[in-house]
């Protein structure tokens, strides 16, 4: 099965500090949208893994997130493309559950509702936790650098031999030019 695995802030829209507490906050980055529909045009599934602490915090609730969560489809669907999931975290940071990036469980909860290993699964992100989540499930990580992908490269404390791409668009050319093995 072909398979990628995007976070959402920072990856398919812009992100916030302030977090993505409305639709109408959500604003895709450029390219991102046709690059999901070139991903689903070239038989790729494309799933996303986030964390939305806000939930938690109290910012937005359940209602709200899948509010924001159809905008996006529809906004991906309105390229022709496809997203096939999408996996949330609503905990705090505090909360220290399974599921909050860098943790596991939802590369776990992909695995397990697909049956597949994700050895070798692309997971693109914008932060070096994106980056933990994906080596520890031996997924390949990939680190874009809109959203905090700066941010994350100037730290660069644990992102080793990560492949970097100025956004997801750069990312699928890669991919599907043949320059990352698919």
């Amino acid at each position: 099965m072909k398979l990628v695995i995007l976070d959402r802030d920072g990856v398919i829209n812009h992100d916030s500090d302030a977090y993505i507490k409305s639709p109408d906050e959500w604003r895709p980055i450029a390219g991102s949208l046709e690059a999901i529909a070139r991903l689903h045009r070239e038989g790729y599934k494309v799933l996303v893994a986030t964390n939305q602490s806000g939930v938690a915090r109290g910012l937005f609730d359940m209602d709200t997130l899948g509010k924001i969560h159809t905008k996006m489809l529809d906004a991906v669907r309105a390229k022709g493309g496809e997203i096939d999931g999408i996996f949330f975290c609503p905990h705090a940071p505090d909360d220290n559950c399974r599921c909050r990036k860098p943790a596991t469980g939802l590369f776990e909860e992909i695995a397990d509702r697909l049956k597949i290993g994700l050895d070798g699964v692309y997971a693109v992100g914008d932060s070096e936790r994106d980056v933990a989540a994906a080596r520890a499930v031996a997924a390949r990580p990939v680190l874009v650098r809109t959203g905090k992908g700066e941010r994350a490269l100037r730290k660069g404390k644990n992102l080793g031999e990560v492949p970097v791409f100025a956004d997801l668009a750069a990312f699928v050319d890669g991919l599907l030019v043949g320059k990352l093995p698919s």
